[in-house]
């Protein structure tokens, strides 16, 4: 068996071939005159006018027969079977591309189209030209590749050999465009803000940091899209949304990256409510458009996204599962029973951390019928309106379907003074080894009291299409972060 380096040295000589035969292995233009997709579509009214027609794509497959060679060719719309006849084509032209032409290369070809005598649509070449030639071979048993560092580190190879890889991709646009389309027809205006902040606020997470080399100047790489959107609606636009990267220094696991897609709106004189009547109409919305029902299948249950959706409250579920009253548990006792279920808590990360790590161990994973998880603790929302009927709840919801959260949402804190002091409590905790706990925001704050409207804000990420794929998250995004390769 050759060698990488004998294959590709054979092929630098190919090219040289080509290159004298047609001027270059790699021309700029292609005379195309159909996609693979819509000459199959058309196939009766183009073969039976018997007229030459010229597709262009990657030939995947070759097979010689004396003087007939079989090829697949594909481009991005589909796949074709051609016929190389050599008293068609000429004995020497059908000899140079034996030598010549390769799998994996690009190349045009034009002929009539037919039928085989099993019924299969081909094409019978008259002429062909090499478009792009391929110095390395692709691999001949890639599917079954069961190292998914690999795979995810060479992405385009897992692209090219398996076509259900593409379609993942194919279905992840829809997923955004749909999320566009919603929203626009609602009357949401999409803007643009920065990925560079001097303060990274708006979530929980610990940040990148960059440095400006112009400026002179540390910045984080954004966490969130939140406080740059509410001061569109301090501004006095009511609806706005963005979709964009947000930057997040933490573990990897199925459901998280650092480098990911998110969706953020606000929705000025709304309130959590019609919040919640809003998403679910999108999230069915969604769903129905990339997955082609409402029905998914989600760690091996069936999800069924257009029934309705119900509403749980936190405190109730949260003492449900685990027992503890949210109402009066002390700190104490929390951190007991985090350390009796096997988590590793320090004493300086807080109540709200506390309920957060217990939930997430003890009641999220129960939570796979899709419903709205509402009215948790304050301490564990410092962005969120307090409920004024219960002041230890806020009016936050969040839509959770196959254990996990798939959004986040609430009616959006406006008392300037109330937000400075939840950012207080925060920096004391981030003070005490809190990493991802929010920063003092005084920018945000002079903004807010300048007055925000009532205003009602959700949040999305990549996890939703991730659980409609029903994959682990970074197998749906076309190039996550990896470590190095050694």
């Amino acid at each position: 068996m050759k060698t990488l380096g004998e294959i590709r040295k054979n092929r630098l000589k190919k090219i040289e071939n080509i290159s004298r035969a047609q001027g270059t292995a790699y021309p700029a233009q292609t005379s195309r005159t159909h996609l693979i997709a819509d000459a199959l579509a058309d196939f009766n009214s183009i073969s039976k006018s018997e007229k030459e027609i010229t597709l262009a794509g990657r030939m995947k497959s070759l097979r010689g027969h004396g003087g007939l060679t079989f090829l697949d060719m594909e481009d991005g719309t589909g796949k074709i079977q051609g016929f190389l006849k050599e008293n068609r084509v000429g004995q020497e032209s059908y000899r140079f591309f034996l030598d010549n032409f390769d799998i994996g290369d690009f190349l045009e070809i034009r002929g009539i189209l037919f039928k085989t005598q099993k019924g299969q649509q081909s094409i019978e070449i008259a002429d062909y030209k090499m478009l792009s030639k391929s110095l390395l071979p692709l691999p001949e048993k890639w599917h079954g590749i069961q190292d998914i560092e690999l795979r995810l580190r060479q992405r385009y190879l897992d692209l090219i050999m398996n076509p259900e890889e593409r379609d993942i991709f194919k279905k992840k646009s829809v997923f955004w465009r749909s999320i566009r389309e919603f929203l626009e027809k609602e009357g949401f205006m999409e803007v643009d803000t920065a990925a560079l902040e001097p303060i990274a606020g708006g979530a929980d997470a610990t940040p990148f940091v960059t440095h400006h080399d112009a400026l002179n100047t540390d910045f984080y790489l954004r966490i969130s899209l939140e406080l740059p959107l509410k001061k569109f609606i301090i501004g006095g636009f009511e609806k706005v949304y963005e979709i964009g990267k947000v930057f997040r220094n933490e573990g990897i696991d199925n459901e998280h990256l650092q480098d990911y897609l998110s969706l953020e709106f606000y929705w000025a004189y709304a309130d959590y409510k019609q919040l919640m009547n809003l998403v679910e109409r999108m999230y069915k919305y969604v769903v129905k458009q990339t997955a082609g029902g409402l029905k998914t299948i989600c760690k091996g249950r069936e999800i069924d996204w257009g029934r309705d959706w119900p509403r749980i409250d936190y405190f109730d579920i949260f003492k449900k599962k685990t027992g503890l009253d949210l109402d009066g548990v002390n700190e104490k006792s929390l951190s007991a029973y985090a350390k009796k279920i096997g988590l590793l808590v320090s004493d300086k990360i807080g109540k709200g951390r506390l309920i957060d790590m217990i939930y997430k161990k003890e009641v999220r994973p129960t939570l796979i019928d899709p419903c709205f998880l509402v009215n948790p603790p304050v301490l564990i929302s410092p962005l969120a309106k307090k409920d004024l009927k219960s002041p230890k709840r806020v009016q936050r919801m969040q839509p959770v379907a196959c254990g996990t959260e798939l959004g986040n949402g609430y009616s959006e804190l406006n008392d300037p003074i109330d937000q400075r002091a939840r950012f207080k409590e925060q920096m004391e905790l981030r003070e005490s080894g809190d990493k991802e706990a929010q920063m003092m925001d005084s920018d945000f704050i002079e903004a807010l009291e300048y007055g925000m409207p009532p205003t009602a804000g959700f949040g999305l990420s990549e996890r939703l299409f991730a659980a409609l794929m029903d994959r682990p998250i970074r197998e749906t995004v076309f190039q996550p972060p990896m470590r190095k390769n050694k």
